[in-house]
């Protein structure tokens, strides 16, 4: 009996390496294999969202205004509030990266 569980043993421990370079050779079979399609992100005229820039035409055309007058939070250091048709936005003076939407009501 302990002869057979040695030569048991003794063919496990040669057979594991050759095992492992099998499996090394063998070409690696993808599981979960991404699929990247390309968007395309469309913005409507009027439709501001948080985190975007504003285009040169759109900072040219924004109205710097006067937040007290209309009820709106003192804006941080470095933004001001514009208002582009009924919307209010809080932009990075010299980024144009707009930090909060306001609707006028």
């Amino acid at each position: 009996m302990k002869r057979l569980f040695s030569i048991l043993l003794a063919g496990s421990v040669l057979a594991t390496p050759l095992a492992m370079a099998a499996k090394a050779n063998a070409a690696p079979v993808p599981h979960n294999e991404a699929i990247v399609e390309k968007k395309k992100v469309v913005v409507h005229k009027g439709h501001w969202v948080k985190g975007r820039h504003l285009s040169a035409a759109d900072r040219h055309r924004a109205k710097p205004v006067d937040y007290r007058h209309y009820h709106l939070k003192a804006p941080p250091h470095g933004y001001h509030w514009v208002r582009i048709g009924n919307n209010f936005l809080l932009v990075g003076i010299t980024s144009g990266l707009i930090s909060k939407v306001e609707t006028a009501h």
